[in-house]
């Protein structure tokens, strides 16, 4: 069963962090911000609690004490596929971001972190999930076509999701085609966050995106980069 994220009262997080200090220290800070907070150190709890009791969106460290974070995220995706999923890591290697990011989270926070910036990604991810309706148009590139709404791309007749940032970021960059984007006004505006090292970020979706969209994701056509500055979409 299909659980849909809450949506009446309250927007409900779930935490999943096996540290006491930082569970502790997040619940605060999110219930300071008026949410609804569930937390829990173990992976298969916080499955159960996804599947039971729904949630807005996850808060996922990825060393836990039973399962790691990887499989949960896999896990919670296979049944709810649209809920944000945030991502702890202690580890700074870019595969690791990537693996997370490809076992379907929306996007990961390098510990030690600042609370004040995870709680500023939250409240603008969910400004902009829920800023109104949106056009219910597609945006082609290339031979490729993406359905916003739907979270999916298609190409040749194969159908991919396509996370929260990703949906995002190919927006931003649409509404701009042929213009460069800057990686600062990127996460300005899709994370909430002023740019310093997470400009990472960026890039690391925008591989995840080359991988579905280009024909050769080592020389991409369409999402091109600007050297010293960020991307530029070519349609």
């Amino acid at each position: 069963m299909t659980l849909s994220p809450v949506s009446a009262g309250r927007r409900r997080i779930l935490i999943i962090e096996d540290e006491p200090d930082i569970a502790r220290g997040l619940r605060d800070a999110l219930e300071f911000e008026q949410f609804e907070v569930l937390t829990t150190g173990h992976g298969r709890e916080g499955i159960r609690l996804v599947r039971e009791r729904g949630t807005d969106l996850v808060i996922l460290d990825l060393m836990l004490p039973d399962v790691n974070g990887f499989t949960v995220c896999e896990e919670i995706r296979s049944f709810q596929p649209t809920v944000p999923i945030i991502m702890l890591t202690a580890r700074s290697q870019d595969t690791d971001k990537i693996r997370g990011l490809e076992s379907g989270a929306d996007d990961y926070v390098t510990k030690p972190f600042s609370v004040g910036e995870l709680v500023a990604r939250i409240n603008a991810m969910f400004r902009r999930l829920h800023r109104g309706p949106q056009p219910d148009d597609t945006i082609q590139i290339g031979d490729v076509t993406i359905y916003p709404r739907r979270h999916e791309l298609v190409r040749n007749k194969r159908t991919e999701a396509l996370s929260f940032y990703e949906v995002e970021i190919v927006r931003l960059l649409h509404e701009r085609a042929g213009q460069p984007v800057s990686r600062e006004e990127i996460l300005e505006k899709i994370w909430g966050v002023s740019a310093h090292s997470t400009t990472r970020s960026v890039d690391n979706f925008v591989v995840k995106l080359r991988k579905k969209i280009e024909d050769n994701a080592s020389h991409p056509r369409h999402i091109v980069t600007i050297y010293g500055t960020g991307y530029k979409l070519v349609v």
